[in-house]
């Protein structure tokens, strides 16, 4: 989204907001190319040391850009300087992922969910319905029922004990 956000303002006819908008595409596809040379090279590699001074000097354009006059290139520089950590954590961590797009098609279905019920009723409705969609997937993710698990907590769970924890992914058997 960051990148997209950044093209669009690159095309603007605002000259200090295509500037901006230039300026994050650039910053973005140098720490991208890092991260990609960093997978293929040695472990252990301090991306966030080598560029910090690319990321001290964005940081300081996109708090300049919180006067500007351009409210898509503030608001630009408002989600980066929000969200700072967790975009660039990949510069501590480069084998996770550039994008939360798998997270996002994870939850994909569970929105649609929601939508089509009108959502919970209340607090606690809210909750259960989050609990039970991290179980439901975790389970998925890790190739067991999630009906199974869940019947287990409940028979557990009706005989005063304490529910299972999540099941672990099955370990595969060498040679089958």
């Amino acid at each position: 989204h960051l990148e997209r956000k950044a093209k669009g303002l690159a095309e603007s006819l605002d000259r200090e907001a295509a500037a901006f908008g230039k300026r994050a595409l650039e910053v973005l596809k140098t720490l991208m190319d890092a991260v990609y040379q960093a997978r293929e090279g040695a472990p252990g590699v301090n991306l966030e040391e080598e560029y910090w001074a690319l990321l001290e000097n964005f940081s300081a354009e996109c708090e300049r850009m919180l006067n500007s006059k351009h409210e898509k290139a503030r608001a630009l520089a408002v989600e980066f300087l929000n969200d700072w950590e967790a975009i660039f954590m990949v510069l501590r961590h480069p084998h996770l992922p550039l994008t939360n797009n798998e997270a996002e098609r994870a939850l994909r279905h569970w929105v649609i969910l929601r939508k089509i019920s009108h959502g919970t009723r209340s607090d606690e409705g809210t909750r259960v319905f989050a609990l039970l969609a991290s179980v439901i997937d975790t389970c998925r993710q890790r190739g067991v029922s999630p009906w199974r698990y869940l019947e287990q907590v409940i028979r557990e769970r009706r005989s005063g004990r304490d529910a299972p924890p999540l099941p672990s992914a099955p370990v595969p058997v060498a040679g089958v």
